[in-house]
């Protein structure tokens, strides 16, 4: 997100996480000399700041996020668990993301098992995520996720109903983007309000 009035508006509903991209390639990257805003680098009450990366270097990431006082660093490209680690030590939160195609593809999370706060299971394309489309979530039946995990990749309104009956071990969340936006980096306040009512029902 980028939007200073969309935040405000988002802030009302009280999400765990909120995020902002930083990788220049995306149409939702994050640039304060084009959109400065007391927003942007606040920080939240209850809300957590993400930032979103992918392969940039330790340095860049550091001072990204000094200046815009994320909680957290979502790795979302080829960092290893030494990238991972290094954020840790300097105390920052971090999120490693994970494109899941098979089964194959979960393997890879024993080895960052200790240096991450959470992985974003993500439909696995060419690129780095952001495909809008589902992953066959009955790849992780059976699976023993390591750490607690965001379920990522096209997830709609259509589909909170049965993302909420999953019975994944460590799941711990949704990541909510492309369906809930009325362009990229603006989030439609009133899908996510119908989202947060579902998923308090339940």
């Amino acid at each position: 997100m980028r939007d200073a009035q969309n935040i405000a508006q988002l802030l009302e509903l009280n999400p765990d996480f909120m995020g902002m991209i930083f990788w220049t390639k995306s149409s939702r990257f994050v640039d304060f000399n084009l959109c400065p805003s007391e927003a942007l680098v606040q920080k939240f009450a209850v809300t957590k700041k993400v930032g979103v990366f992918v392969n940039q270097s330790l340095d860049e990431v550091l001072t990204v996020a000094a200046k815009f006082n994320l909680d957290y660093v979502q790795l979302h490209g080829n960092e290893t668990p030494e990238d991972c680690e290094f954020f840790k030590l300097k105390g920052i939160g971090v999120f490693k993301a994970f494109g899941i195609g098979t089964k194959q593809d979960l393997e890879k999370l024993e080895s960052y098992k200790n240096v991450v706060d959470m992985f974003v299971l993500d439909t696995k394309t060419e690129g780095y995520g952001g495909s809008g489309k589902k992953f066959d979530w009955t790849i992780l039946n059976g699976f023993s996720v390591p750490k607690p995990f965001l379920l990522s990749g096209g997830i709609g309104l259509e589909d909170i109903e049965t993302v909420i009956k999953l019975k994944i071990n460590n799941m711990a969340g949704i990541d909510l983007n492309s369906k809930f936006e009325i362009s990229p980096a603006l989030k439609d306040i009133d899908k996510l309000k119908d989202v947060f009512k579902k998923c308090k029902i339940n």
